[in-house]
């Protein structure tokens, strides 16, 4: 289908982009792209909700939401209760969500947020050219979306917020809606999709990527050790992820790298393509190591998300696909993002909780795949303690 075109909402969800991957009781929402220059969204929901933290055995989906809300977001991350005020962040998914907004709208109702609609002004969805001629539907997507839609809300309530839906899940087509969240006026964009490196990476670097003074982040990956674009780009913030759980500590909190088999997990890894950003001094990598920073990502662990297009209402979802959006938001909590916004962390290092527990799989150094004190792979140099290290 060419760039900007549409169809409509078809009367079945189709089959297309879909495909399911199981894996211990929680499923992908998208399939592996079969075709190379593809993307895959980062989202996994939980099917057997039999982990700890996951919805009670037997509870009907439209039950009393599972999954960490935002006032446990906020108590983890030490954030404000009312973040975002006078930003816009914009998330960047492929096809349409047609019950986006009314999915939204729930999720803020039953935790008491600030409603955010197309009416008021604060909420705005467009086609990747910008314009209410939305894609093709897509169920798998659409959870990607509310997941989306919802940490933001969590995390920067008071936000504006902008759905940029693009035509395919190609690089081309979702690079042009990075861009076009940009011409929107978003200071802060989410990614949270990833596909194969390419040697035409280092071009997607420029013509889409390089935004001076705009925070974009980029989930790492959730197939363990490994490295995906654009979260290898040198101008995004990577974000990696973690099994997020209460205890008695001061904090109240304790995390861990996510890493649930083999082959599910946060990813990390030194790129092939991209060179290593002036910030980044690592010694393990020639090139750019994947990833800056991470949040929960751990479905096991996760978090509530409502979605009723592909959904039955309440869900419990992980993936990096949740810890890119959280980060975004971190960063319009904070407000003043830097130059080079992916670069404050590395300023503030002191800023940010340590993951030191942890592994994604079998690597030389190891720290590229295993946590440990100061920066690693899979968790970066930590997860957000406030805002300071987020504001440049």
């Amino acid at each position: 289908m060419p760039a900007g075109a549409s169809t409509a909402h078809p009367a079945a969800q189709p089959a297309a982009q879909t495909t399911t991957v199981k894996g211990d009781g929680a499923v992908r929402n998208c399939a592996t792209p079969l075709v190379k220059g593809e993307m895959a969204c980062n989202a996994w929901h939980v099917v057997n909700p039999s982990q700890p933290h996951g919805a009670k055995k037997g509870a009907k989906p439209a039950a009393t939401p599972s999954g960490f809300g935002p006032s446990d977001l906020r108590s983890a991350y030490n954030l404000p209760a009312n973040g975002g005020a006078g930003q816009t962040i914009a998330i960047v998914d492929a096809y349409d969500d047609p019950n986006a907004e009314a999915d939204m709208a729930t999720y803020r109702k039953q935790y008491g947020l600030p409603a955010c609609t197309t009416a008021s002004g604060c909420f705005k969805k467009v086609s990747q050219t910008g314009t209410t001629k939305y894609p093709k539907a897509d169920s798998g997507w659409a959870g990607e979306i509310s997941l989306d839609l919802d940490m933001v809300s969590a995390v920067a309530p008071n936000a504006k917020v902008i759905l940029v839906e693009a035509t395919t899940a190609s690089m081309g087509n979702l690079g042009t809606s990075v861009n076009e969240a940009v011409k929107l006026g978003a200071k802060y964009v989410s990614n949270s999709y990833g596909g194969g490196e390419s040697s035409s990476d280092t071009s997607y670097d420029t013509k889409y990527f390089k935004h001076s003074g705009v925070a974009i982040t980029a989930s790492s990956g959730d197939s363990g050790y490994g490295v995906e674009y654009p979260a290898a780009s040198q101008y995004v913030t990577a974000v990696g992820g973690t099994s997020l759980k209460k205890d008695s500590s001061t904090r109240g909190w304790t995390e861990s790298t996510w890493s649930t088999s083999s082959t599910e997990g946060a990813g990390s890894g030194c790129s092939s393509y991209d060179p290593k950003p002036s910030w980044q001094k690592d010694t393990g990598c020639s090139k750019r190591t994947v990833a800056d920073v991470s949040a929960v990502a751990d479905p096991y662990t996760g978090v509530a998300v409502y979605q009723t297009y592909g959904g039955s209402g309440w869900a419990v979802y992980g993936g990096t696909s949740a810890s890119s959006p959280i980060i975004a938001s971190v960063y319009a909590d904070g407000g003043a993002a830097g130059t080079n916004p992916s670069s404050d962390p590395y300023a503030h290092t002191s800023s940010l909780n340590d993951v030191t527990s942890g592994s994604n799989g079998t690597c030389s150094p190891a720290y590229l795949c295993t946590a440990g004190k100061g920066y690693d792979g899979p968790t970066g140099l930590g997860t957000p303690n406030g805002v300071t290290a987020f504001k440049g």
